[in-house]
């Protein structure tokens, strides 16, 4: 019988895309065991454990910072720890094959598959690695890239572009249906986006535009935890709907949308991209990032599928006419997403699975 270990977690970019992963395989291959190794308390046990076939084990897990901090003393033991808890699971799980997201929580388990001999593909959402992956690669048999710049970066030849998984539920949203139940009329409709944990400054701007930007535009603005406006002549305009956060709406939004303004997250623009939605970008600035970011907005405004707003210039004027750019040019936007190539990896990083599993 197949056996398919999956790890990755830390945050839903690390968690997602092995979802979509894990649900085609079982799909393909339902009497396949599929084990999942994460965190003990992570997202990622709670979002995996809404799939009653996959099997879950905690481990330890530390923060690998790159910086000094007195709570790498504490997590150096945790890694250690890990290292343990990692070489007890695998030892157990036996897996044919492991196929890793990244985050810190995937070295240990990376570094435990490769010792027993085990076939290991990672996967690289961004343009330069995260020191997980960096640390994980050396280990890998192959490394999938998200970005097709990606790949040559890899050490060893090991880098393989081949997009990154997408989650199937996005392509069945019923943009009829969202229309309906959020009030709206006909007028086009913006996504605003603003990561995780909301944009103090995405929020701010849109909110500061909201009467020009509700002449023109139905706008669904998710902000984030804790950031719901309660300013009555915003609540009470029937052209803008918030919500901290959606999760089973989510693909009838984007189905709906005719633009959308986001963060650039490597995962969220690609899932972007495959709906073929154009994109206004504000990357997180380097003062709260690696600049990874940054460099994912470069690369899809280079190749035509967005525009780029750098954080720094943000203004309620600058935002407005960067949407209505975007807006005015979306059929260019579009057609130059119908020839991105490796934008949806399921297939593929699937088809390297199944070649491991047969070998």
């Amino acid at each position: 019988m197949a056996k398919v270990l999956f790890t990755g977690g830390g945050t839903a970019g690390h968690v997602t895309p092995n979802v979509a992963l894990i649900k085609k395989l079982h799909e393909q291959l339902p009497e396949a065991e599929i084990s999942y190794i994460g965190s003990f308390e992570g997202i990622e046990k709670q979002i995996i454990g809404t799939l009653p076939y996959v099997s879950y084990t905690g481990i330890h897990s530390g923060k690998l910072r790159r910086y000094f901090s007195w709570e790498n003393v504490k997590d150096f033991f945790r890694v250690i720890k890990g290292m343990s808890d990692a070489k007890k699971a695998v030892k157990k799980i036996r897996p044919d094959v492991l196929f890793s997201k990244g985050g810190y929580v995937s070295v240990p388990v990376v570094r435990a598959c490769s010792k027993k001999k085990i076939p290991v593909i990672c996967h690289e959402s961004d343009i330069t690695p995260g020191l997980a992956n960096k640390m994980s690669a050396k280990y890998a048999t192959a490394v999938c890239t998200t970005f097709p710049d990606a790949a040559p970066l890899i050490p060893g030849g090991k880098g393989v572009h081949t997009g990154t998984p997408i989650r199937r539920e996005l392509f069945s949203g019923d943009a009829g249906k969202a229309r309906a139940e959020l009030g709206f009329d006909g007028k086009p409709v913006i996504l605003v986006m603003g990561g995780s944990i909301g944009s103090a400054a995405i929020n701010s701007a849109i909110r500061d535009n909201i009467k020009d930007l509700t002449k023109k535009f139905n706008i669904i603005h998710l902000c984030g935890k804790g950031k719901l406006t309660e300013d009555p002549e915003l609540i009470s305009n029937p052209s803008y709907r918030q919500f901290e956060f959606v999760t089973d709406p989510l693909p009838d939004y984007l189905n709906l949308c005719d633009i959308l303004v986001s963060r650039a997250g490597a995962n969220a623009i690609h899932e972007f991209l495959a709906l073929k939605k154009p994109m206004l970008l504000i990357p997180l600035p380097l003062t709260a990032s690696r600049g990874d970011q940054i460099l994912n907005a470069k690369s899809f405004e280079e190749r035509g599928f967005a525009k780029v707003l750098e954080e720094e210039k943000i203004t309620p004027e600058s935002l407005k006419e960067s949407i209505l750019y975007v807006y005015e040019n979306r059929e260019k936007y579009i057609a130059a997403m119908d020839k991105a190539e490796n934008v949806d990896g399921t297939d593929i990083i699937l088809d390297m699975i199944k070649q491991y599993i047969n070998h």
